[in-house]
């Protein structure tokens, strides 16, 4: 099994960094963890309807260029799903019973999720109807993704 994290923009803050890594070296027991980043647009002070859209197109077409046919998308959407952690954990283990072995994780840039992008996606996940800084969303996903693996396994972790 192998899970793919595609972001926009570069993680800077070393905290983030930190407990991301830490989130990377426990899953490596039940799974490969790929983190790839793609480059973010600068966003205008002013911007326009039609600017915003024109930023989030280009961010998801340079996301899409790092999903392979396949993989099994899940975009972080403020419009998808809402799951507590057991069905999350069912869905990823439902996706691996059916042969998933590839599943992307997409954190959209400050904007948000280009057209495109979401038509792609296979699910549409919401964490929570707060917004968070996209890039604290990359430690809470990895958190989150563990916490499934402990729960498939019927492992203790706290609650």
């Amino acid at each position: 099994m192998k899970i793919k994290i595609i972001s926009v923009g570069k993680l800077k803050e070393k905290y983030l960094v930190a407990g991301i890594k830490e989130y990377e070296k426990r899953l490596g027991g039940y799974c490969k963890v790929e983190m790839i980043e793609v480059a973010d647009e600068s966003i205008p002070e002013r911007i326009s309807a039609n600017t915003e859209i024109q930023i989030k197109d280009k961010e998801a077409k340079r996301i899409l260029a790092k999903v392979k046919n396949g993989e099994y998308v899940i975009v972080l959407d403020l419009h998808g799903q809402q799951l507590d952690s057991v069905e999350f954990s069912r869905h990823l283990e439902t996706c691996m019973l059916q042969g998933k072995s590839t599943i992307d994780f997409v954190i959209g840039g400050s904007l948000g999720l280009g057209n495109d992008l979401v038509n792609r996606a296979d699910f549409r996940l919401c964490f929570s109807k707060m917004t968070f800084p996209h890039q604290l969303m990359k430690l809470i996903l990895m958190e989150q993704v563990y916490r499934c693996f402990k729960i498939m396994k019927n492992e203790t972790y706290h609650k």
